[in-house]
């Protein structure tokens, strides 16, 4: 599987952004797409994920009630919508998929190149 991210830019905190993931192929169902961020000197970070079949979602504590994962099956993408964007969140994101849940960037076995996301304070 192939992964395409794109979406990333500069905000301003409080604003809002959506991040794109397309895959080249469909996931199956039982795999699960996540969403990983790594800042500066830091280590890769879990962010959010989605089962691609039913749908169940799982988020960091840092983001969650601001960041929305969904997937739209007809197009193969799987989107993180940000919106209360801090400034800590600034990070390269990256999309990955992997064959079960998991929040360790390890257990992860496709990804996506990563698309910057700036929050300026």
């Amino acid at each position: 599987v192939q992964l395409q991210a794109s979406g990333g830019g500069l905000v301003q905190a409080g604003g809002s952004l959506r991040l794109s993931c397309a895959a080249s192929e469909r996931p199956y169902s039982s795999y699960v797409m996540g969403w990983f961020r790594q800042a500066p000197g830091k280590e890769r970070e879990f962010v959010a994920a989605i089962r691609w079949g039913g749908g169940s979602t799982y988020y960091a504590d840092s983001v969650k009630g601001r960041f929305t994962v969904s997937r739209d099956k007809s197009k193969n993408t799987a989107y993180l919508q940000m919106n209360s964007l801090k400034p800590e969140d600034t990070a390269d994101y990256y999309c990955a998929v992997g064959y079960r849940y998991g929040s360790s960037w390890n257990e992860y076995e496709y990804w996506g190149q990563g698309t910057q996301v700036t929050v300026s304070s």
